[in-house]
């Protein structure tokens, strides 16, 4: 909550902000920051499945049978899910449009697709592993220095120079 100074000196406390409409709307036009947004190209119904599946990076058959399970187990509470999903999802957008938000993923050593379920590093890990990074690069430079000063590259040069 908010508080501010009242003009007697005592705090004063305000209600949460209200929710506006608009934000909603362009947040769901943005895949909700997270890439998530109905495939209409391989949808059999509205496509929330295929677009689940994409954003979790699986085959579409798996999020279909999962969600056919549910509607065996949860019924009624399945039926408005899948509607739920198919407003709060937006349509991918044609032509590459859509804003495709990525995050660099230090195990992969590349930048992937921002996923709601695919969490970063905490700072200490990152931390952690770009100290052992450091330190192999600093033994492999140290292992090169000591080639490079010793007698024997001196050997390697000159031989390299008769091979011409």
């Amino acid at each position: 909550m908010n508080r501010s100074k009242h003009r007697h000196g005592h705090y004063r406390t305000r209600g949460p902000e209200k929710f506006n409409p608009e934000d909603w709307w362009d947040r769901r036009r943005n895949g909700h920051g997270m890439n998530l947004y109905r495939n209409t190209r391989d949808q059999k119904i509205a496509g929330v499945c295929a677009g689940l599946a994409d954003h979790f990076n699986v085959d579409h058959w798996v999020i279909r049978l999962a969600v056919v399970g549910g509607f065996f187990f949860f019924n009624t509470l399945m039926i408005f899910a899948y509607i739920g999903a198919w407003i709060a999802l937006a349509p991918r957008p044609k032509g590459g449009l859509a804003q495709t938000a990525y995050r660099y993923d230090e195990n992969l050593h590349q930048d992937r697709p921002v996923n709601m379920f695919r969490y970063q590093m905490s700072p200490s890990d990152r931390l952690r592993t770009a100290r052992q990074r450091m330190d192999e690069v600093m033994s492999r430079v140290s292992t090169m220095e000591r080639y490079v000063t010793s007698r024997r590259y001196e050997l390697d040069k000159e031989f390299s120079k008769i091979d011409k």
